[in-house]
């Protein structure tokens, strides 16, 4: 059974689990920020952004199987590494979504959610920073801000989508 936290697979998975974690924040925070504005509907937004988080945890999950069997791992750490990656990112995905369910107001539930990125990205700077002995600060804020910055870009977009195409749900 796979144990993430166990001693061994904390530095041999760290790489396809981060790989899973951040690419979900990334994607999932921008996604859910830019249905905020065009869907105007926390459930929708919710199963929205879960069904696209499962596609999405399930896509990373075989990508980085066929990444790993491409550079000449056999196929049992192919497929532990694989199910890291899509784990982390359905975890992820789960965390973020879960405000827009049990939140009514949807701008509440996007800064909650936001909220939850910057702790899931302290707690993954921290750990690294500890397991490769480099600076936490720099770290955290190069990926606070992509993060953020992605999220703006959807933001825009969703703004755009409201307003110019016409969603409204």
């Amino acid at each position: 059974m796979l144990n993430p936290l166990s001693k061994k697979n904390k530095s041999k998975y760290a790489g396809s689990i981060v790989l899973g974690l951040n690419d979900a924040i990334v994607e999932i925070t921008g996604t859910l920020i830019g249905l905020t504005f065009a869907l105007q509907n926390g459930i929708l937004i919710a199963s929205t952004g879960f069904i696209v988080g499962i596609a999405a945890s399930l896509s990373m999950g075989a990508s980085k199987y066929l990444s790993e069997r491409e550079s000449g791992q056999k196929r049992a750490k192919a497929i532990k590494s694989s199910a890291y990656t899509g784990i982390a990112y359905l975890l992820t995905v789960l965390v973020l979504i879960s405000p827009y369910i049990f939140l009514q107001n949807i701008y509440l539930a996007s800064i909650t959610m936001l909220f939850c990125v910057v702790i899931i990205i302290a707690i993954y700077s921290y750990y690294i920073s500890n397991m490769k002995s480099i600076p936490f600060k720099t770290r955290f804020l190069r990926m606070l801000s992509i993060s953020l910055g992605v999220a703006l870009i959807s933001f825009a977009i969703g703004l755009l989508v409201r307003n110019y195409i016409g969603v409204d749900v």
